[in-house]
């Protein structure tokens, strides 16, 4: 196990040692997260989870070739943007500053 003590700035900062980088691969971003009370920081991972989804929707429209590369393309783009709206909505009901449901407003017993 690599273990390695790094100081924070005053911003907040920190530096990620070089081994660690190279070790895990890190490009250009990393994902941050909070476990079990400790600060988690793994390498970024492209949005390809809802690749599968988006390609068998999209073949379900007929769509093939180029034109299924191109519209492809187009949809990945939108999938983060979207995640990170819902995170962020999320984020606001859970600090009460939004419109929320409960599990009884969407089922038909209390209806």
């Amino acid at each position: 196990m690599l273990k390695k003590r790094i100081s924070v700035s005053q911003k907040r900062q920190i530096t990620i040692p070089l081994e660690f980088f190279n070790n895990l691969g890190i490009k250009n971003e990393v994902d941050c997260f909070i476990q079990n009370n400790q600060l988690i920081i793994k390498p970024a991972q492209d949005s390809g989870e809802f690749d599968e989804q988006i390609l068998s929707d999209l073949i379900s429209q007929g769509l093939s070739g180029e034109e299924l590369l191109v519209k492809f393309k187009e949809t990945r783009r939108h999938v983060r943007p979207a995640v990170e709206s819902l995170l962020a909505e999320g984020e606001r009901v859970a600090k009460g500053e939004g419109e929320y449901f409960t599990l009884g407003d969407l089922t038909e017993e209390d209806q």
